[in-house]
């Protein structure tokens, strides 16, 4: 096949044209996942995403964004940098009553049962979790440093909480040494 400067140029073109489609969103048990999520005027971008299952039930897909990629957790829970943890219900079997037992359990594991000098932060982001959960919806957790933890419902702001100690308690319930699953922790570091 022979080429001409006019082909060369148009294959060029095509190319750089591919180049520069956005990168599509990553996909997690048929849930579309943003690439980045802005807080505040930080974007912070996709990392990874996994499954909380049940008993073989898939409750929801989470998944985690970060300003500052990394692999580790441990730096990840520490840091007061933006970053973000998503939500996507999967399961009518996930009841506000479940979400907020998993959550106080979480809690009290992220902390090693040290849960009061943030109670009052934990007891304001659950009393934002009024609303039957249902699959469909989104959960946004948003840390902003020196702003708090926005709380946000399929796009809607909650509410925010203030505190570094609340969001490190928060991201230690998926992230920590004792997390809520410990293959979700894994897909959500990217591993």
């Amino acid at each position: 096949m022979k080429h001409t400067p006019g082909s060369t140029l148009k294959w060029l073109l095509l190319l750089v044209a591919l180049l520069h489609l956005p990168a599509q969103a990553a996909k997690v048990a048929g849930k579309s996942l943003d690439d980045t999520i802005t807080i505040g005027e930080q974007t912070a971008s996709y990392q990874g995403a996994g499954v909380r299952k049940k008993l073989f039930i898939k409750l929801y897909v989470g998944s985690l964004y970060l300003a500052s990629p990394t692999t580790d957790a441990a730096s990840i829970v520490d840091a007061d940098e933006a970053m973000a943890i998503r939500l996507d219900i999967l399961s009518d079997l996930l009841t506000r009553k479940k979400l907020v037992e998993a959550l106080d359990e979480g809690f009290a594991k992220s902390t090693g049962g040290n849960t009061q000098a943030i109670q009052p932060q934990i007891d304001q982001m659950l009393s934002f979790m009024q609303d039957k959960i249902e699959p469909g919806s989104r959960y946004t957790l948003a840390y902003e440093p020196s702003v708090g933890t926005h709380i946000h419902r399929n796009g809607e702001k909650l509410t925010t909480i203030e505190g570094l100690a609340f969001k490190q308690a928060l991201f230690g319930i998926w992230l920590s040494d004792n997390p809520a699953q410990k293959s979700l922790k894994a897909a959500m570091l990217g591993n």
